[in-house]
C-alpha cells in the first residue's frame, strides 16, 4: 500500500509545497504552551512502552475509544499496557476524518519510521517495534524533543509548585530551553468546593497565613516573584469566560472571609471576586513584563458520574456557549485604562465566537508592540484542520494574520510535536490555494516571509524566554 503520509500531505498545489518546504518545514519549534511533565524532561525518561507515552493521559484517544464501545478497563483501567494499545489500534480505522487519524499516522512516521496504517492486525508487531525503539537513548524524552527540532518549550505549573525540575534543567547542559507558565486557576475559582483547602497549600508555599483578601494577594505576588526568579515569563488561565462585576475592596474581603468560613457565596459575589483577583493579577503581570494567556470557553466535567470515578481532565469536557464579548472588553479596557495591559493572548473554544475574539484584539493593539494582543490559535477541540482554518480566516479578515504567533501543542504527550508540522502544512496550503486562485500575488518571497513569521519568528520576538 502507498504510504499515507507523503511529502505532499495536505499540500494541494505547487505554491503550497514551495511555501512549506522552503519557508516552514525546517524552522525550529517554539512551543509556548503545553502540559508536559518537567520531571520527565529533567530525568530524561525512557518510557517503558508506547502506551505509557501515547495513550496514558490522552483524553482525545479516550473519548474515541469510549465512543467505539471500548470498556474503561482498556482505557484508564487495569488492563495491561499492550491490551490498551491493542484497543486503541482497533479503534484507529474508525477515526477517519477525525484529526486523530492524521495525528496518529504522522506521529508513527515521524518518531518511529512506521508507514503502515495502524489497525488491530498489526498492533502487536508495531507495539513491540516501538517499545524496543523507546529503550534507546535517542528516544528518551530529550531525544524525542530534539527529533522535532524544538528550540524552546513552556510547561504549565500551579503557583504552589517548587519548580525544582525546572531548576535542575536550568543547571543542565540540555540544549532546549524549558520554561514554565504560572497557572493560578485554583486561586481564582472561588466557587470550587476545595477552595479553602487550596488557600492553605498556597499560604504554605508562600510562607504567608492567608486569612484575608490582602494576604491572598500577598501570597500570589510572592509566588509570581518566585516563578519570575526561575525564568517564568508567561501565565495561563483556563476559565469559562472573563468575569467582570463592579466591586469595592471591602466587599471582596468580606466575600473571601465568608468563603473561608464555609458560607455559601452567591453568583454575583463569585463574579466580583473573580473580577478583583484577575485585575490584580493582570496588573502584576504587567509589572513583571509577562505574557498573559486566557483559554476561554470550555464546559468542563459534564458527566458527573464519571467525573466522580476518574476525576478532572479525563475526557468529559466540551465546547461551552458562554457570553464572552462584554466582560472581556471591560476587563481589557480596565487594565488598558491604567496603562497596565501586558501582552495578551486570548484563545477561543467556541467557533461561533471567532469573529468576536478577532475583533476584540484590535481594540487594544495600541501600537506599542507588534501584535500586543493576540487571537490565539485554535485549541482543544479546534486544533484540527477545519478549526485552524476558521481561526486564521477570522484573524485574516478582521486583523493581521501576519502578526500571528502561531501554533502550540497544549498537550500532555511527548509525541504531539508533529502537530506543529500539521499546522504548518495547513497554513501553507491556505496561502498556496489563494496564490493559485490569484487572490494573493504570485510573490513567493513575500508570502514565504509571512509564513516563516507565523511559524517561528513572530513567537521568537514576542516571548522572552
Amino acid at each position: 500500500m502507498k504510504s499515507f503520509i507523503t511529502d505532499q500531505f495536505l499540500l494541494q498545489n505547487k505554491y503550497a509545497e514551495e511555501l512549506y518546504f522552503n519557508f516552514a518545514e525546517k524552522l525550529p519549534i517554539i512551543d509556548y504552551h503545553n502540559h508536559l511533565i518537567p520531571k520527565d524532561i529533567a530525568e530524561d525518561t525512557n518510557f517503558e512502552n508506547i502506551s505509557r507515552v501515547w495513550i496514558a493521559g490522552d483524553h482525545y484517544k479516550w473519548r474515541a475509544m469510549r465512543t467505539m464501545g471500548v470498556n474503561e478497563k482498556f482505557i484508564t483501567g487495569n488492563a495491561s499496557d499492550k491490551e490498551k494499545f491493542q484497543a486503541w489500534a482497533k479503534t484507529v480505522p474508525y477515526t477517519l476524518r477525525n484529526p486523530l487519524y492524521h495525528w496518529t499516522h504522522l506521529e508513527l512516521k515521524r518518531y518511529f519510521g512506521i508507514n503502515e496504517l495502524l489497525n488491530e492486525n498489526n498492533a502487536g508487531k508495531i507495539y513491540d517495534n516501538i517499545t524496543a525503539q523507546l529503550q534507546t537513548p535517542e528516544k528518551s524524552t530529550r531525544g524525542l524533543l530534539k527529533m522535532m527540532n524544538v528550540e524552546s518549550l513552556c510547561t504549565t505549573e500551579d503557583p504552589t509548585d517548587t519548580l525544582n525540575y525546572h531548576q535542575d534543567l536550568a543547571k543542565s547542559n540540555f540544549s532546549i530551553k524549558v520554561s514554565t507558565a504560572f497557572r493560578p486557576d485554583k486561586a481564582i475559582l472561588i466557587e470550587n468546593y476545595n477552595f479553602a483547602d487550596y488557600m492553605g497549600k498556597l499560604g504554605e508555599s508562600a510562607g504567608i497565613a492567608i486569612d484575608s483578601y490582602q494576604s491572598l494577594c500577598d501570597a500570589l505576588l510572592n509566588r509570581i516573584g518566585y516563578f519570575h526568579e526561575n525564568g517564568c515569563r508567561l501565565c495561563d488561565h483556563g476559565l469559562n469566560n472573563i468575569s467582570f462585576e463592579e466591586f469595592t475592596d471591602a466587599e471582596i474581603d468580606a466575600i473571601f472571609r465568608d468563603k473561608l468560613s464555609g458560607k455559601v457565596i452567591a453568583e454575583k459575589q463569585v463574579n466580583q471576586f473573580k473580577t478583583a483577583i484577575l485585575l490584580f493579577l493582570g496588573e502584576t503581570y504587567h509589572k513583571f513584563g509577562w505574557v498573559q494567556q486566557f483559554h476561554l470557553g470550555a464546559l468542563r466535567n459534564n458527566n458527573e458520574r464519571m467525573h466522580k470515578i476518574l476525576g478532572p481532565d479525563t475526557g468529559w469536557d466540551s465546547i461551552g456557549d458562554f457570553v464572552q464579548a462584554e466582560t472581556l472588553s471591560k476587563f481589557l479596557n480596565t487594565l488598558d485604562g491604567k496603562d497596565k495591559l501586558t501582552k495578551t493572548i486570548v484563545y477561543n473554544l467556541n467557533p461561533a465566537d471567532n469573529e468576536i475574539f478577532a475583533t476584540m484584539i484590535g481594540n487594544f493593539n495600541d501600537g506599542s508592540v507588534k501584535g500586543k494582543v493576540q487571537f490565539g490559535s485554535g485549541w482543544w477541540f479546534l486544533d484540527q484542520k477545519d478549526g485552524m482554518i476558521k481561526q486564521m480566516n477570522a484573524l485574516s479578515n478582521m486583523g493581521l494574520i501576519s502578526c500571528f504567533v502561531g501554533m502550540l501543542t497544549d498537550s500532555r504527550s511527548f509525541l504531539s510535536y508533529p502537530r506543529h508540522e500539521y499546522f504548518r502544512r495547513v497554513l501553507c496550503n491556505l496561502f498556496g490555494e489563494e496564490m493559485q486562485k490569484g487572490e494573493l500575488p504570485d510573490d513567493i518571497e513575500l508570502i514565504g516571509r509571512t509564513v516563516s513569521d507565523i511559524c517561528y519568528y513572530n513567537a521568537k520576538n514576542y516571548f522572552d524566554f
